[in-house]
């Protein structure tokens, strides 16, 4: 009996010391590895201390952001896309150009008042994070497997990015939603979104404004 209980206590063991490894594999192998995590509900990280990043693939809902440890990575927000800011091409004659026309019908605009849009959501989120620390938080999700994590990212003054974007008239609500972190569902989330673009609309600011488009270089 002894000796079926001491083979019991091993077998456990090792079977805490298999999944304790496969476990730390696991975290390694994730970009999460950075000071200043905190653990929240429904395996969201809230990390504090994150930096802006100038790269010139940036753009209003998605940038370069420098994490506590040193780390860089890109972050794409949930809920929301921002006007391409500026046309490219690529290889194999694929470009941004079909994109930027579908960005422009959400808008009711043209598409060089759509880029316009687009470079205007750049410049404020750069005025917005640039000068200071920011929380993202984030599940690391790569929906695209080209290292754009789905993320949300908090201001200093409480307010979630994707939502001021909304307000300012800068984005279309479209792309990858989540259930947030404060367990409102997706639905209820677009609900309030919509609800902020039309106050957007009512008074006619950014890409609902074509007066204030024009005005940006």
């Amino acid at each position: 009996m002894a000796i079926q209980a001491k083979q019991s206590s091993w077998s456990l063991i090792l079977l805490l010391v298999v999944a304790g490894g496969l476990w730390l594999k696991e975290q390694m192998a994730r970009p999460d590895a950075v000071g200043g995590v905190v653990q929240t509900a429904e395996g969201w990280e809230r990390i504090e201390g994150c930096r802006w990043i100038p790269h010139d693939r940036n753009d209003g809902d998605s940038f370069h952001v420098r994490f506590p440890d040193g780390r860089e990575e890109q972050i794409r927000l949930f809920f929301v896309d921002a006007p391409e800011s500026a046309r490219r091409s690529y290889g194999g004659g694929r470009s941004n150009h079909e994109r930027i026309s579908y960005q422009a019908k959400a808008f009711g605009i043209d598409d060089d008042a759509a880029v316009e849009v687009g470079r205007m959501a750049k410049k404020k989120v750069e005025s917005w994070l640039g000068d200071g620390d920011f929380v993202v938080v984030t599940r690391w999700e790569d929906p695209f497997g080209d290292r754009r994590f789905s993320a949300l990212v908090e201001l200093d003054s409480g307010e979630w990015l994707h939502e001021k974007l909304v307000k300012e008239g800068l984005v279309r609500i479209y792309t990858k939603g989540t259930v947030m972190p404060d367990g409102t569902s997706i639905e209820e989330q677009e609900k309030h979104l919509r609800n902020l673009e039309k106050a957007a609309r009512a008074h006619g600011v950014g890409g609902w404004s074509s007066r204030e488009i024009h005005q940006v270089r």
